[in-house]
Order: structure tokens, then C-alpha cells, then sequence
């Protein structure tokens, strides 16, 4: 038996109307962008835009599907975060920098590999890097070769001996 929180409309249309309308007003109210203490606007402009997405159904598909994503991931890094949490002592849980860096490098990754999922696009690229004779998956190993060694001549250089400029 289907409950009403599992209904089409319910999950297609409202949820994703709430959350682009609360998000929208949410950023017009910090922002002030239309002004300051312009409630009224900023909930016609977030209404009309939160009506839009609802209007193009697709939009609000992939906004339902990236909110179960969202949910999804949540509660990996907070398990993840309660068995790590385990081994140090009350009130001084700190997690090294590398593993922030990394669990926000990926994070990021899974972002972008959803969108190209539930926008049907990841499997446009993956034919891209797959065609006979296609040269991208070459062109772009050599970009990425490129912007590494540059950025590691930029950022890996540290500081040279004897180079601070200063007369001894």
C-alpha cells in the first residue's frame, strides 16, 4: 500500500517545490540582493522560480533523485564519522587535514558523477572515451599532464635557500 509521502505527485512535485522555494528564499534573504527587509518579494520571486522547476518535470526528477543521494551519503559519513569518533576522547575528535581534503575531494567527485547520472549524461562521455580512433581520452591525459606539472611548478617549489631578498 502506497502512503501518501510515496505518492508520484507528492515526491515529483511538492518536495522538490519546498526545497527550490525554501532554498531560493533562503538566498535572497541572506543576500538582500532585491533589498533589505523585502520579505514579500523575495517569496514571489523564490515562488516563481520554485513553479518553474515544477513545470519542467525533468528538473524536479533530478532534483528528487540528487536529495536521495544527499540522504544517502549523509548517513555514510556519519557512520563513517561515529566509528572514527570511537577512538579518541571525549570532546576531542579532530580529524587530520589529509582526510578532510580527501573526504572533500571525494565528495566532490560523487557530486559530479551523480549529476552526469541523473542528467544521462555520464553515459554520452563514457561513449566519448570509448569510440575506435577517438583521440579525447588522449587529449585529455595530456591536459591533465600539463596542468600537473605546471601546478606542481607554481605550488611544489617551496621556498629556495638564500632567497628572501634580504642583505646580510
Amino acid at each position: 500500500m502506497a502512503t501518501l509521502l510515496q505518492s508520484p505527485f507528492f515526491v515529483e512535485m511538492v518536495l522538490p517545490f519546498l526545497l527550490v522555494f525554501t532554498i531560493v528564499f533562503a538566498v535572497l534573504q541572506k543576500s538582500e540582493i532585491l533589498g533589505k527587509g523585502k520579505k514579500q518579494i523575495d517569496a514571489l520571486v523564490a515562488l516563481a522560480i520554485g513553479l518553474i522547476l515544477v513545470a519542467f518535470g525533468n528538473y524536479a526528477q533530478i532534483i528528487a533523485q540528487m536529495s536521495a543521494f544527499l540522504g544517502v551519503a549523509l548517513v555514510i559519513i556519519l557512520v563513517f564519522l561515529l566509528l572514527t569518533g570511537i577512538f579518541y576522547e571525549p570532546g576531542k575528535f579532530e580529524l587530520h587535514k589529509g582526510v578532510k581534503y580527501t573526504g572533500m575531494g571525494l565528495a566532490a567527485l560523487a557530486v559530479i558523477i551523480a549529476v552526469l547520472y541523473y542528467t544521462n549524461s555520464l553515459g554520452f562521455i563514457i561513449d566519448a572515451f570509448k569510440g575506435e580512433g577517438s583521440t579525447l581520452l588522449v587529449n585529455v591525459i595530456f591536459v591533465v599532464i600539463i596542468v600537473a606539472a605546471v601546478a606542481a611548478l607554481i605550488w611544489g617549489g617551496g621556498k629556495a635557500e638564500g632567497g628572501s631578498g634580504e642583505k646580510k
